[in-house]
């Protein structure tokens, strides 16, 4: 042991044995040499070919990629992996580089080792990289692209329109260009992956004679155990719980529905077409899901309209205690992806019952699923001109 309490004495009191300068130098030439190795490594892994050595990467994206013309081009200048996915400012990129971790998790456990797998997970990822490209503003595309640089004149009318617009309020680029180097995930279908980011699977118990909110599109049913589906409850519709029982809940749907037919579409207030409902003609005819309570004639269609109460079953997930969450969500949505073409209108320019036409006119320009549609426009429609008093 004497050999290890000399060194112990010499690492404690190194000036005895070792000069200041020597120390000083040792330490230097150890920082460079730590420095060149983490330095080497960071570059190494900064690669289009390390990102390719992963089989998922290299069959699905890298393949995608060559379609397009961040790939080839007139001018032969072609975008990398790491040019869009990995940031230029050194503490970005060290931070990239931890969250990075995550994928080699997924690499592991062979998480999108298969086309089924990836497609499978190509919206959480996809999502996931659009986020990171709307918090740092695009930053990774305006490295290259300058909105100062433009050739205003070289574009077509249109184009220079849009552009214009985005330079002047220096718009992130993944606004408009989503799929600008790899397919888009199927969002017909989608349930809305962001919003439930945020907001979760709803509140963690519900209770009676309280109300809450749909936080996505649900399904309503007959009975609280069957699975024979009764309609459709829209998103960020307002009802009351009347009964529990294990995963299902029995709630009251107030609203008006129009006197045409089966009566099935169940509207949030009198002359509004805002959807709160849509009952399918087996639960809308059934004795005791639907209570009547006045009558009333639209002036301006003639049509007659009758206040309701839908008593019905739902699941208990998805339900929230207030509507700001989704309203925050809508409203960012709305401003960032439906200006696309044009100067955004106002929510309150329109009325409640012009909305959904001006907003199914925007869709094709768009990549939202169904959820976010169906949210996106309800919002509109509640903060119209409708519910919004003021000159439009």
């Amino acid at each position: 042991m004497k050999w290890l309490t000399n060194l112990w004495r010499t690492l404690n009191k190194p000036t005895k044995a070792l000069t200041l300068g020597a120390v000083s130098i040792s330490a230097f030439i150890m920082g460079i040499i730590f420095w060149g190795g983490f330095n080497t490594a960071l570059e190494a892994t900064n690669t289009e070919a390390f990102c390719i050595s992963c089989h998922s990467m290299e069959s699905k994206p890298y393949q995608e990629l060559q379609e397009t013309v961040h790939w080839s081009n007139h001018s032969g200048v072609r975008a990398t992996c790491p040019d869009c996915h990995v940031p230029h400012n050194w503490s970005r990129k060290i931070a990239r580089k931890m969250e990075a971790s995550h994928d080699v998790w997924g690499w592991l456990f062979n998480t999108v080792n298969t086309p089924e797998k990836f497609e499978a997970k190509r919206l959480e990822m996809a999502s996931r990289e659009w986020k990171r490209f709307d918090r740092d503003n695009s930053l990774a595309c305006k490295n290259c692209h300058n909105y100062n640089s433009m050739k205003w004149e070289s574009m077509s009318p249109l184009a220079q329109k849009q552009m214009k617009r985005a330079a002047e309020i220096d718009q992130s680029c993944i606004d408009c260009h989503k799929g600008i180097a790899h397919h888009l995930p199927e969002m017909g279908t989608a349930r809305a992956p962001e919003l439930i980011a945020e907001v979760g699977a709803g509140v963690s118990s519900v209770e009676t004679n309280q109300t809450y909110y749909s936080a996505l599109t649900k399904p309503l049913f007959f009975t609280d155990k069957g699975d024979v589906e009764a309609g459709t409850l829209n998103v960020a519709t307002k009802v009351k719980v009347l009964e529990t029982q294990d995963k299902r809940i029995k709630i009251g749907i107030d609203g008006w529905r129009k006197k045409i037919g089966a009566g099935r579409v169940i509207y949030m207030d009198f002359g509004v077409n805002i959807l709160s409902a849509q009952l399918t003609k087996d639960a809308a005819e059934t004795e005791g899901v639907i209570q009547t309570f006045e009558e009333k004639e639209d002036p301006m269609t003639g049509l007659k309209w009758q206040r309701i109460e839908a008593q019905i079953w739902t699941d208990k997930d998805y339900l929230l205690t207030e509507l700001q969450p989704l309203w925050g969500y809508a409203r960012d949505t709305f401003r960032s992806s439906c200006s696309v073409c044009h100067t955004q209108p106002d929510e309150a320019h329109f009325d409640a019952n012009t909305w959904p036409g001006m907003f199914q006119g925007m869709l094709a320009f768009v990549n939202m699923d169904q959820d976010t549609q169906a949210l996106v426009q309800k919002y509109l429609q509640e903060h119209s001109s409708t519910f919004v008093k003021k000159e439009h």
